[in-house]
């Protein structure tokens, strides 16, 4: 954000419910500009504060964060945010506007309370520009609609998000034949022989042809050397391309703790996931498979029929089904199918909405989070922050199908994630490219 040359060119920024809700210090994060908090915003937060989601989380940290700023300042009147570095606060009461958002929407809103706080500094502040900041797309374009500058919150967006989803795999052709041949005859070899002075990252993998021969490869950045990947059987799923080889492998090297995996639907990431969890399970005390929930048309579960777990059953469904499609690899009699009932029974693979993980210790846990796209930054942070010893964890998901209505290809969790640690040496990412899981399937993929 461009700095300030003089106080009229200090912006005054509105924020949304939906901004506070995205991470409780963005008041803190607009340089020396100032920050408006309509009460309506506190009105609405005052809804969240209760509750173990994020949501919840984050509502409450608010409240504490206004109420240290505070101090002994009333919070309707200017209030540093701090010191000289930054701008000041205040909360913005209901204002009576000519101009009157209820009305020209014809409907009396929250949102429109919101609107006419950005239409009240409008009308009172124009030597200086105010400008809504919202998560919510609908109430940037009503902002606009009535000539009030609106504004997403940009903190944390990933800025080119195809290059990122790209990371972790390459392709390089016209090589040293010589060289292909030794590291798919010996399984390895030097990284300089073939990589030669190009930058090398931790956990990278590698497509390597040359004229006549192609091999798949991974770089072990502790031993500088390129090892050859060979497709592998985990519970009997075995990958069907480049891709998903590297995906399992990366799942079942010990030397990778956190693993992303990115696709759309039908490219094999959660099957992939527990299938190397499976594959695995003696070397942890349980598996965890979970995901975000995200109700339906926007409806909260409640309207569901049935108790709390007759109301989460469809959301898991697809969780069930790949495990089923991994149990009928096998026939009823063998030991194999018999051991997924018998880890299912014993409560050592447990699938369970995201929501009932929280607040956990994960320890010897090999842990898949599914649609990891749906979960904000900070939720990635606090499911990792909360590994113990010998802990795994492995985020599936598709950036460009997000289900919430807050988040976007740029600033959803597990864009976030592959941008921050994309160079860690105990991460890996692959992304998925082609579907497998049949050809109507990658139809609708490729062409509705």
């Amino acid at each position: 954000m461009p700095k300030a040359k003089s106080d009229k060119d200090r912006k005054i920024f509105v924020l949304d419910t939906s901004v506070i809700l995205y991470t409780h210090n963005s008041i803190m994060n607009f340089a020396e500009h100032d920050v408006v908090i309509p009460i309506t915003v506190l009105e609405e937060l005052d809804q969240f504060k209760k509750g173990n989601d994020t949501k919840n989380f984050e509502a409450r940290e608010f409240i504490r964060l206004l109420d240290k700023l505070s101090q002994d300042h009333m919070i309707h009147e200017w209030t540093p945010l701090n010191g000289k570095t930054k701008g000041n606060f205040k909360v913005l009461m209901n204002p009576d506007n000519n101009l009157n958002a209820n009305v020209i929407f014809g409907e009396e809103k929250n949102d429109h309370k919101i609107l006419n706080a950005a239409l009240y500094l409008k009308q009172h502040e124009k030597d200086r520009k105010v400008i809504l900041v919202s998560k919510d797309i609908n109430l940037r374009l009503k902002a606009k609609s009535l000539d009030i500058l609106a504004e997403d919150y940009e903190t944390g967006k990933i800025k080119n998000i195809v290059e990122l989803e790209n990371t972790g795999k390459y392709l390089l052709e016209d090589l040293d034949p010589q060289a292909i041949n030794t590291l798919y005859e010996r399984g390895s070899i030097e990284a300089k022989v073939i990589l030669g002075n190009r930058k090398r990252k931790a956990n990278a993998f590698y497509i390597l042809k040359s004229q006549k021969h192609s091999v798949l490869a991974y770089y072990n950045a502790d031993e500088n050397v390129l090892t050859r990947v060979d497709k592998q059987l985990a519970y009997n799923i075995k990958p069907r391309n480049a891709e998903q080889t590297f995906a399992l492998h990366a799942i079942l090297n010990p030397r990778i703790k956190l693993v992303s995996i990115q696709g759309v639907a039908g490219t094999g990431k959660t099957l992939l996931a527990l299938a190397g969890a499976l594959e695995q399970r003696r070397e942890y005390k349980q598996i965890f498979l979970a995901r975000p929930i995200v109700p339906l048309s926007n409806k909260d579960i409640g309207y569901l029929p049935g108790d709390i777990k007759s109301k989460l059953n469809p959301y898991m469904e697809p969780l069930w089904d790949n495990l089923k499609f991994i149990q009928n690899q096998y026939k009823e009699t063998d030991k194999e199918y018999q051991k997924i009932t018998e880890l299912v029974n014993q409560e050592k693979l447990v699938i369970q909405p995201l929501a009932y993980i929280r607040g956990r210790s994960l320890s010897n846990i090999f842990f898949i989070v599914d649609e990891a796209q749906n979960l904000t930054p900070h939720e990635i942070k606090t499911i990792i922050s909360r590994a113990g010893e010998n802990t795994k964890i492995i985020f599936t998901g598709d950036v460009f199908q997000i289900d919430t209505p807050y988040l976007d290809a740029q600033s959803n969790g597990l864009s976030y994630l592959i941008d921050r640690v994309k160079d860690h040496p105990l991460y890996a990412h692959v992304k998925l490219e082609k579907g497998e899981r049949s050809e109507l399937a990658n139809l609708a993929n490729d062409l509705l």
